[in-house]
């Protein structure tokens, strides 16, 4: 049987005539059984590079992912893409829908599974999708896995181990944010096999940065508000260190 042509599957699946840079590389590399370390910024097409080869191996793909709401998004995405073929486990769901869900991945009806790293914990879990014969095994967010990385999450130091045990046949890991030391480490915790490497740069032509000096947290409110205040300055999204912060702004600038 021939290998699936991945222009093919890009505009049967996801309507697109063309791959962005770096994701037909990444592709590639996951259906001929390659790990794969994929490091892109945001927006720049990275979860295609997993979900492509997904969607046409006939083997079971394992996304792991630290977010429910970004699983919940993607799966949504995925279903009307692949009816009946794309599920998710996790916590929010009780016992009973989680074990359909992976008895379904066993049967072969489900083809792409997302779940939280915790979940390799949960007994027995392993061992049951062990049955379902796991080719692609996905490490979303990446940078989780490194001590170096700004959002390290000791869950993530199974996952290595899991997938090998597993008899996963590819490793994808996948983040937008990795140092050459950050990216160095996740291929070593996760025992990823001579590599493709794929980096596209973080360069954002859109993005400008600037740093407006300011004293203390009356200086910071007046120089927000004028800042908000400026032509062309909304819509915007104003970021605070903590949930008091936010609401402390919210209140100054109501």
């Amino acid at each position: 049987m021939s290998p699936p042509d991945p222009h093919r599957a890009l505009r049967e699946h996801f309507g697109f005539d063309a791959f962005r840079p770096g994701q037909e590389e990444a592709v590639r590399a996951a259906l001929a059984d390659r790990d794969v370390l994929v490091v892109m910024p945001t927006g720049a097409g990275k979860s295609l590079t997993y979900q492509l080869p997904a969607l046409v191996r006939d083997d079971l793909t394992l996304v792991v992912s630290p977010l429910v709401s970004l699983m919940q998004d993607q799966v949504q995405v995925l279903r009307d893409r692949a009816p009946g073929r794309v599920a998710l486990v996790n916590a929010q769901q009780d016992a009973a829908a989680n074990d359909a869900t992976i008895a379904a991945a066993v049967r072969g009806d489900v083809r792409v599974l997302y779940v939280a790293p915790e979940r390799f914990s949960a007994p027995g879990f392993a061992a049951a999708i062990k049955a379902a014969g796991v080719g692609l095994f996905v490490v979303d967010e990446a940078h989780c896995v490194s001590q170096w990385g700004h959002d390290f999450r000791p869950d993530y130091f199974r996952l290595g181990d899991a997938a090998r045990w597993l008899g996963a046949r590819s490793i994808v890991a996948s983040t937008a944010t990795a140092t050459p030391q950050v990216a160095a480490d996740i291929e070593q915790r996760l025992g990823l096999r001579d590599p493709v490497r794929i980096a596209t740069g973080f360069d954002r032509p859109n993005l400008a940065f600037g740093v407006v000096p300011a004293t203390g947290a009356p200086g910071k409110a007046r120089q927000l508000a004028a800042a908000l205040g400026a032509e062309g300055a909304t819509p915007a999204i104003v970021y605070a260190g903590t949930r008091a912060g936010v609401d402390t702004l919210a209140e100054q600038l109501a």
